[in-house]
C-alpha cells in the first residue's frame, strides 16, 4: 500500500470540510487520458491500488499510467469497546484528499477506447463521483 516514508507529525487532526475546488492537479500534465474527480472526498491507498491493478490489467502492459494522488494524511482510530477518553487511537490507514476537478489517474500511450474502458473499471474501485477527459488534440 501507498504511505509515506516519513511524516511531521505522526496523528493530524480531521480539519474542516473539503471546501472549494481543485486548483492544483487539476489539468493533464503527463497523459492523453484522465480520471477527473467530480466531488470531494477521502479516497484512501487501497482503494488507489485497486484502481490501479484496474487499469493495468484491463490495458496488459500497453502504454503508461500516472498516479497524480498520495495518500499522506493518517487516519486513526480506537479499538472496539473503548470508552470515551484515553487519547486518540493508533494510525489505521493513510487517505488522499481529493476534491471537485482533481486529476486523480493519467494513461498515454493507448487508443481512446481502450483508455475509457479502463477508466471505467477504476471508477468502480473508488469512492467519489468520476469523470473521464481527453487531450484536445490540436
Amino acid at each position: 500500500m501507498l504511505a509515506p516514508k516519513k511524516t511531521k507529525h505522526r496523528k493530524w487532526q480531521r480539519g474542516d470540510q473539503i471546501k472549494g475546488k481543485a486548483t492544483r492537479l487539476n489539468t493533464l500534465s503527463f497523459g492523453e487520458y484522465g480520471l477527473k474527480s467530480m466531488q470531494a472526498g477521502w479516497i484512501t491507498a487501497r482503494q488507489i491500488e485497486s484502481a490501479r491493478r484496474a487499469i493495468v490489467g484491463y490495458m496488459q502492459r500497453s502504454g503508461d499510467v500516472f498516479i497524480r494522488i498520495f495518500p499522506d494524511m493518517p487516519i486513526t482510530l480506537k479499538g472496539n469497546e473503548m470508552p470515551m477518553g484515553k487519547g486518540k487511537g493508533a494510525v489505521d490507514h493513510y487517505v488522499a484528499v481529493v476534491k471537485p476537478g482533481t486529476i486523480m489517474f493519467e494513461m498515454k500511450d493507448v487508443d481512446e477506447k481502450t483508455a475509457r474502458r479502463a477508466m471505467e473499471l477504476a471508477k468502480h474501485k473508488l469512492s467519489v463521483k468520476t469523470k473521464f477527459v481527453s487531450k484536445e488534440l490540436k
